[in-house]
């Protein structure tokens, strides 16, 4: 393996001090001259028409500077099936909608103006259930539409009818999974205010710039040239941040009406009621094996509910197929999913998008299938593994691929073999060992046109190094793995390197934070920029140093004569040498990377990444039977990264993962009945905290993925999405119940447990 200088070091954050010391300012802590501060009025109802708003009292109230409701904006829809307006003038369609926003000197105020506007309802009859919204009877959310079904999927390979019937064993099951928020620190937030010639500029916790630039433009009719997004430091996101929703717009108008910069920030419980989730599924699932250890076929049927408008959780069908139909090697699958509106709340993206909801199905069954043959769970899951370089019938290219490694990894340390010998046999508290893998995405995943990012890396007078990329830093360590991929390019240390990458005026174009693209494809870009950098260095270099630039190495910040270390020149002599003479010029490297994918057909079919993850986590829980509680004791996850740029934050990113997967099996869930939220405060939501914890041993498995910068490819979502069904199969071992609705509560395990009984 090739010896890097910064490549596989473990170097801290450009912001890891100031985030430490309290320093760093979050969109929350933004304060600009004459602002104002922003309020929305949200409808109680479910389902109702909206007959009347009365602002009046509202406007005349002392300190309001602008009042906004439907009425206000250009009919212009947006969203993915463009059935949303900023604020809705006909009907509300879930609790939350939001009828008008108001604009004031304080929170205090803007408040206060809420309460004196006044709206007449219609209440209508409402649809919470996606089965009862499908009937020919059901309530329409969007009348236009004629239907209550978004969106009708199928995804095949194989023969899956005949192949069932061929199994020598077959499981059935149906999986309940419900509602969960991403939850992170930092609430939704906005501030919007436009200069004296009418240009716009908007601070943003979004992981879109470039998009949310796109539609503010097409859903407000301003000029998108017109319009400059900056991205705060972000309190977390976990995928929250990839659409734009309906506050943002408000804010921009509320900023036009008021003629003075307006902040938007939600409350914590705005948080739970209006912030998309991740969106609750039913599936029926259907699995077979034959005896001799080859998994032979997957038939699954899911149910989503989309909500009161579409966003981001409808397309989490594309990965939901992509774990039916090629996670381990199976000649036979099909999927079918209906993605449906009701009056519930809206769903999007969060961590894993799909993928825990899937993995928890399949690795279920894998669980179940080994038990039906006599085979052990490891060796079953192993026997199917997949394999380097080989094509699934799905159509998904795998290159680099350490699956069968994480899970041996995985096995080895948590005592797989001899895991029944020392659990206790009596008493109420037993301990099992639950195990499950994973495949992600790695190398980006193209769901629009082009998933490229772009880079500039600049070198000045001194040697200074800028780098401006596209891709931004959301908390996940995407300003030092840029920095060092830049370094072990130039030969330059890591921390002496600038990275710009929150304002759409300076930085290239970049689709976007997710699908645990960021190391891979911003990596790419940037090191692309940086080679091309380094062949300017070199062209000059070779005038000083009298040597041919294949002679010539960048290293600790020299351009040294490769055997002749005495022969060498300071990087900023060279850089000075290039542009500080007649005819001179700047030293400046573009990098453009666009990866080798494709977008999936109408058939699911498709290679939509250019790399992808593998993943093992092998649990140690206590059930207690008395009780029904459920404790994680021990985690041990492993993850096929390709190349670990930076070990430290692969394990952040692991560690962070695995919490939030614990959350998601055994605790997170927000309550909805009848379109309402019921526990929206984090003293009845509950979440994982560090007390709640369990030791998590993070392994990283390395495999140079051709594709990748330096052979990285993404771990973002891993950590998350196999932890569900490493807990449910290890609740299983310890007291021989399968549960398959999530979170799995004290509650539902005693009832399973006087199932079995």
């Amino acid at each position: 393996m090739c010896a890097f200088s910064y490549i596989g070091k473990r170097i801290p954050k450009p912001d890891a001090v100031e985030k430490a010391t309290g320093r760093v300012i979050y969109g929350h802590d933004l304060k600009v001259p004459r602002m104002l501060h922003a309020k929305v009025l949200r409808s109680p109802l479910p389902h109702a028409h909206i007959l009347h708003v009365d602002t009046s009292r509202a406007e005349r109230l002392p300190g309001v500077k602008a009042v906004i409701t439907a009425d206000d904006f250009p009919p212009r829809r947006f969203g993915f099936a463009k059935d949303r307006t900023p604020l809705t003038g006909d009907k509300v369609r879930r609790v939350g909608d939001e009828v008008a926003a108001v604009a004031a000197v304080d929170e205090e105020t803007a408040e206060e103006a809420l309460e004196l506007i006044r709206v007449e309802y219609e209440p209508l009859p409402a649809v919470f259930d996606p089965e009862e919204a499908l009937k020919p009877d059901a309530p329409l959310i969007h009348e236009e539409r004629g239907s209550n079904l978004f969106r009708h999927q199928e995804y095949v390979h194989g023969n899956p009818d005949r192949a069932l019937d061929e199994a020598d064993v077959v499981v059935e099951d149906v999986f309940e999974l419900g509602y969960m928020q991403p939850t992170p620190l930092e609430t939704c937030f906005c501030l919007a205010a436009f200069d004296p010639s009418g240009r716009l500029t908007v601070w943003s916790t979004t992981q879109i710039p470039f998009l949310l630039q796109r539609d503010l433009a097409e859903a407000l009719g301003i000029p998108g040239h017109h319009i400059r997004i900056i991205q705060t430091a972000i309190g977390g996101g976990f995928g929250r941040g990839l659409d734009m929703y309906s506050f943002e717009p408000i804010c921009v108008w509320l900023a036009r009406k008021a003629g003075r910069p307006v902040r938007l920030a939600f409350t914590r419980q705005e948080e739970f009621i209006a912030a998309e989730c991740r969106q609750p599924m039913r599936i029926w699932s259907r699995a077979g094996a034959m005896k001799d250890g080859r998994l032979w076929v997957r038939d699954v049927k899911v149910l989503l509910d989309n909500g009161a408008y579409v966003s981001w959780g409808t397309v989490t069908t594309l990965v939901f197929m992509e774990t039916v139909g090629s996670l381990y090697r199976v000649p036979h699958a099909r999927m079918v999913s209906d993605s449906v509106y009701t009056n519930n709340p809206i769903t999007g993206a969060v961590r894993g998008f799909g993928n825990p909801q899937s993995t928890f199905v399949v690795e279920t069954q894998m669980d179940r299938l080994a038990e039906a043959i006599g085979m052990d769970p490891l060796e079953f899951r192993l026997r199917n593994a997949n394999r380097p370089f080989e094509e699934t019938p799905q159509g998904i290219k795998v290159t680099s691929c350490g699956l069968k490694e994480c899970l041996e990894a995985v096995a080895e340390r948590i005592g797989w073999k001899h895991r029944h010998e020392r659990r206790p046999q009596e008493g109420p508290v037993r301990r099992g060992i639950g195990i499950a893998a994973t495949m992600n995405v790695g190398g980006g995943a193209r769901i629009y046109r082009s998933d490229g990012c772009g880079a500039i890396v600049k070198v000045d007078d001194f040697g200074q190094v800028t780098v401006m990329t596209g891709a931004t830093e959301i908390g996940q360590g995407s300003d030092v793995i840029v920095a060092q991929i830049v370094a072990e390019e130039l030969g330059i240390p890591p921390e002496t390197i600038l990275i710009v990458n929150n304002d759409t005026a300076l930085t290239p174009w970049d689709v976007g934070v997710h699908a645990s693209r960021t190391t891979f494809i911003a990596g790419n870009a940037a090191l692309i920029a940086a080679r091309e950098v380094k062949r300017q260095i070199l062209e000059t270099a070779e005038e000083l140093l009298e040597a041919a630039a294949e002679d010539l190495e960048l290293r600790d910040g020299f351009v040294v004569v490769r055997g002749s270390p005495e022969r060498r020149v300071p990087f900023d002599k060279v850089v000075r040498a290039r542009h500080f003479r007649q005819g001179g010029e700047v030293i400046v490297g573009h990098g453009w990377y666009d990866p080798p994918n494709e977008m999936v057909g109408a058939d699911g079919k498709g290679n939509i990444s250019a790399a992808y993850g593998f993943g093992a986590q092998a649990i140690e829980v206590e059930v207690d039977l008395e009780t029904g509680k459920v404790k994680p004791l021990r985690v041990i996850s492993a993850h096929d990264v390709g190349r670990a740029i930076n070990p430290m934050y692969v394990e952040g990113q692991i560690e962070g993962g695995v919490v939030m997967g614990l959350g998601y099996a055994l605790l997170e869930e927000l309550q909805v009945r009848e379109g309402r939220v019921l526990n929206p405060t984090l003293l009845d939501y509950r979440l994982l905290t560090a007390l709640d914890a369990p030791q998590i041993e993070s392994v990283i498995i390395e495999t140079d993925d051709p594709e990748g910068p330096f052979g990285a490819k993404g771990v973002g979502e891993m950590g998350t999405n196999p932890t569900a069904a490493a807990v449910a199969n290890a609740i299983y071992d310890a007291v021989g119940v399968r549960i398959t609705q999530l979170p799995i509560t004290p509650e539902r395990v005693l009832r399973a447990v006087e199932s079995r009984k």
